[in-house]
């Protein structure tokens, strides 16, 4: 008899008379308010503008997550394609399904558009916001929680999350307990936070070398979390699709680290034409 576990929500959503709440959406929600609220501190503390961060967001939000829906749908088509399924349920995006490749690719698009509207270099907002993105996944993978999804194989470690019957896989009805990949992925996600944060600080990256260090060690963590993943995954050579898709962004984060330190060493200076112009204002701001 297994003596501790963590147990799931009974439900991820609440109504509010008609309008239902799902706790998914809040985790997504929460995360990109803490994205955009540190992104802002690092900006303005290299003396850019205060508002400069969320007014690229109102750019790249939209588009990351029109993206990480994309990636979902086309490399688990399987879901809502075919025989006895509903193409309707691909726009569902409330029910879960949000990869985080595509919405990194999509979102950097709708970044570029916003830094150029606002005249400032995509690299050094990158860098700003790098740490506010992995601290939004760590709190948007809760989302996976509430909706008792993507859990990893079968366990009986005290800190394993219990699904529900319905939730559970089709060959292992009677089996109770996981591991908590969500758990699992969102800790490493806080330490990328403050791994980024220590070294921008002791190292002065720039350049998006803050960015570049943030995919190396998100990469790192998903390649063995996506090991213990066990729900339906297009494989290739023995190898989930989202391992190699890991281990690509590994190898390009870390060529790009190397090559750019040697190339352009330093941090560039920040060019942000809604910068204060009063050295104390800029003090302030950091503050």
């Amino acid at each position: 008899m297994q003596l501790a576990y963590l147990p799931s929500p009974s439900t991820g959503v609440i109504y509010l008379g008609p309008i239902p709440l799902r706790a998914y959406a809040f985790c997504i929600i929460i995360g990109v308010f803490v994205a955009v609220w540190l992104g802002s501190r690092r900006w303005q503390a290299r003396g850019g503008g205060k508002h400069l961060v969320a007014d690229v967001a109102v750019w790249a939000v939209p588009f990351g997550i029109v993206g990480g829906r994309l990636y979902h749908v086309i490399t688990d088509y399987q879901m809502y394609f075919g025989a006895g399924k509903n193409w309707v349920d691909a726009f569902k995006i409330w029910e879960g399904g949000l990869g985080i490749w595509g919405a990194v690719a999509l979102g950097a698009v709708g970044a570029w558009i916003g830094c150029r509207r606002h005249g400032v270099p995509l690299p050094a907002f990158a860098d700003a916001v790098a740490p506010g993105l992995a601290l939004a996944q760590a709190i948007g993978r809760w989302g996976n929680w509430f909706n008792q999804e993507l859990y990893g194989r079968a366990t009986t470690l005290p800190w394993a999350v219990k699904i529900d019957p319905e939730n559970r896989p089709a060959d292992s009805p009677d089996v109770a307990t996981y591991h908590p990949t969500f758990l699992y992925e969102s800790l490493w996600n806080i330490g990328v936070a403050l791994l980024v944060i220590w070294a921008d600080r002791r190292f002065k990256l720039g350049h998006g070398r803050a960015f570049a260090l943030y995919a190396a060690a998100y990469t790192a963590g998903r390649f063995w979390i996506e090991y213990l993943r066990i729900d339906e995954a297009h494989r290739i050579l023995g190898l989930r699709l989202n391992d190699w898709t890991s281990l690509l962004v590994f190898v390009a984060a870390v060529a790009y680290l190397v090559i750019s330190a040697r190339r352009r060493p330093g941090r560039e200076e920040l060019t942000d034409p809604d910068a204060p112009a009063d050295p104390e204002e800029k003090k302030a701001n950091a503050a």
